[in-house]
């Protein structure tokens, strides 16, 4: 049985933060139903100019069921808070204020369902000097900190390539929810969970930031060499990703490195035999290195010191991604059939789970349920519904036979 399955959500995010939240919800089995403007949807929907729903939207909304409603009419707003009582969770990562302007703030929504949690994620909170402040994922990152400590020590700040500020908020808030629901199990109370995505970037600098009780000056950029010989070495190939990243951490580490890339004489060198050695003569080292790792691609580099204990990486880029053997046979990389695109490459959910296992279905088109959640959650038959749409306050379509994951 999925670990989640009976739990309602009604889900009011858009772009990532937000529908990382619930999507996770969703992979753990609960019912999802996004609530999306009728003939507009969620901004992401039309990432880089897509008319047709982008795969940026895919990516973040399997396993949902998309429900139009405008909220800003009095008959949309109705007919959302006749369903609030019908769910366990509220979701929503507006801007600051705009629940409330709609007249669906967590006080309206806990008057009528006092056992609602309802989660809102925001760039700087609910309160604060900068509570007002826009925020998106590279906002979070710069006010987080974690800007800060990458790019090579020297340079300027260089913006992470991946979008912790956006999911990391919302796998946070997917946990605050899954606790507060645990709590209502309890205590039959809902509650309000809060995250501020500056303070989950925040969170994740607590290593760079432990070292202030040594050092009281902000933590430099850490660039790709630490410890020598830790590094990134360019492999055979040549390509802008063909580069192997090794950390080495203790002195075994060393000792098998030098082992598996066949000069043990390194082990003897008076220049390497210790930290302060190693660091003082890191040119050098990186060189004798190198000269190994550019006989070798990166995937037989990382294979090979892999098997001997020398922790190391290929860089992966996003093609490699999709075809790493290892990620295919533990089933991360599924395809989906969608009306618009075809067949869809993505990853499945990341947590693995031996007794909740729920099918992998691809993102709803917009409107896609609107009458099968009215129907069964308010009881509204179809006439109602259509009368409905023709004022604009809802948005439908025919149902579409959901697509699953194949493989």
């Amino acid at each position: 049985m999925p670990a989640l399955d009976g739990v309602k959500v009604l889900d009011l995010t858009q772009y990532e933060a937000g529908t990382s939240c619930t999507q996770y919800l969703a992979w753990f089995g609960a019912d999802v139903y996004k609530v999306e403007r009728p003939g507009v949807g969620d901004p992401g929907r039309h990432v880089a100019g897509r008319e047709s729903d982008s795969i940026y939207f895919m990516s973040f909304n399997h396993n949902k069921k998309s429900v139009a409603i405008a909220l800003d009419t009095p008959e949309g707003r109705d007919l959302f808070l006749r369903l609030v009582p019908k769910v366990d969770v509220v979701v929503e990562n507006f801007s600051l204020g705009t629940m409330e302007k709609l007249g669906l703030g967590y006080d309206v929504l806990k008057a009528r369902n006092p056992a609602v949690i309802y989660a809102t994620i925001k760039g700087f909170g609910t309160y604060g000097p900068h509570s007002t402040f826009k925020c998106f994922d590279r906002i979070a990152q710069a006010a987080g900190g974690s800007v800060s400590v990458t790019g090579e020590p020297g340079g300027p700040p260089i913006m992470p390539g991946a979008t912790f500020g956006d999911t990391g908020s919302g796998v946070h808030c997917a946990l605050g929810i899954t606790a507060a629901y645990v709590q209502r199990l309890r205590t039959g109370k809902g509650q309000m969970v809060e995250i501020a995505m500056q303070e989950i970037i925040a969170t994740f600098m607590r290593e760079p930031m432990s070292h202030r009780q040594w050092n009281p000056s902000p933590e430099q950029r850490r660039g790709n060499r630490t410890v020598v010989p830790t590094d990134l070495y360019p492999c055979k190939g040549g390509g802008p990703n063909d580069y192997l990243y090794i950390f080495v951490a203790t002195s075994r580490m060393v000792d098998a490195l030098f082992a598996a890339i066949g000069k043990p004489e390194l082990l003897e060198d008076p220049r390497f035999a210790t930290t302060p050695d190693r660091r003082a003569n890191g040119d050098i080292l990186h060189e004798e290195i190198k000269e190994w790792t550019l006989q070798y691609t990166k995937q037989e580099a990382m294979d090979i010191l892999g098997a001997v204990g020398v922790p190391c990486s290929a860089i992966y880029d996003t093609e490699d991604l999709f075809h790493d053997d290892h990620l295919n046979q533990r089933n991360m990389v599924r395809q989906i059939e969608h009306p618009a695109h075809g067949k869809v490459t993505m990853l499945a959910p990341p947590i693995h789970m031996s007794e909740s296992e729920v099918e992998m279905v691809r993102a709803p088109l917009l409107g896609e349920h609107t009458v099968d959640v009215l129907s069964a959650e308010l009881g509204l038959d179809r006439d109602a519904l259509a009368g409905l749409a023709s004022r604009g306050v809802l948005g439908m379509m025919e149902p579409v036979p959901q697509g699953a994951a194949a493989g």
